[in-house]
């Protein structure tokens, strides 16, 4: 059973029609109560890293999640914001990030960007796993994914980078550190390789 957080950011529907090709059950979670019975979350996140964390704090179920996450260990994973928002803090705002991964988001430096259109990095890029992991078994090689977005995440501690990709230089698009995963890119949006990717972390 997959739980998928809903705060009112991001796109659910577009996980559960996924889970439902791949006949995983999901759950979708809208108070703290819903997660009570949690086994896998997902995190889902789109727009400013401020608005998404203002909106799971007004939704109750932030408490909850710590609880899960940091104590019981549960696994979960963040979508492109989702992810942004488990490190302690953004340069596209100004609140405290839930601390899951010691890591800080940072803005793209454009200069450093060859394309005409620079920020948002939108589109399909390769990603290039760090070490062998089961998130990402079947996709170790030739998969590619769909980014959109303008900061990224850095980590403090290179032992939680999961996963790498290119864009004016070489950035951290997937991270791990105990049962905290994050992805930047957008798996139900990726075709066949994020739907691999998603029935992986069901699997977890």
């Amino acid at each position: 059973m997959i739980t998928i957080i809903d705060y009112g950011v991001g796109n659910i529907n577009a996980f559960v029609n996924v889970y439902k090709r791949v006949n995983v059950p999901t759950k979708i979670a809208k108070t703290a109560a819903d997660l009570e019975d949690a086994q896998k979350i997902i995190l889902p996140g789109v727009g400013h890293f401020d608005h998404a964390m203002d909106e799971l704090i007004k939704s109750g179920m932030l408490d909850k999640l710590n609880e899960l996450v940091l104590i019981k260990k549960i696994p979960v994973i963040g979508i492109c914001v989702g992810m942004q928002m488990m490190a302690n803090s953004s340069d596209e705002g100004t609140s405290e990030g839930l601390k899951w991964i010691n890591a800080t988001v940072k803005k793209f430096d454009e200069s450093k960007i060859k394309q005409v259109t620079r920020l948002p990095h939108m589109g399909w890029n390769d990603v290039e796993p760090i070490s062998a992991n089961p998130l990402f078994e079947g996709l170790e090689k030739d998969a590619l994914f769909y980014f959109l977005h303008s900061y990224y995440f850095h980590c403090n501690d290179r032992s939680d980078i999961l996963a790498t990709s290119e864009y004016g230089g070489q950035f951290t698009c997937a991270t791990n550190h105990d049962n905290v995963y994050g992805i930047q890119f957008h798996p139900e949006k990726s075709h066949s390789f994020g739907e691999t990717l998603l029935h992986n972390f069901a699997k977890l």
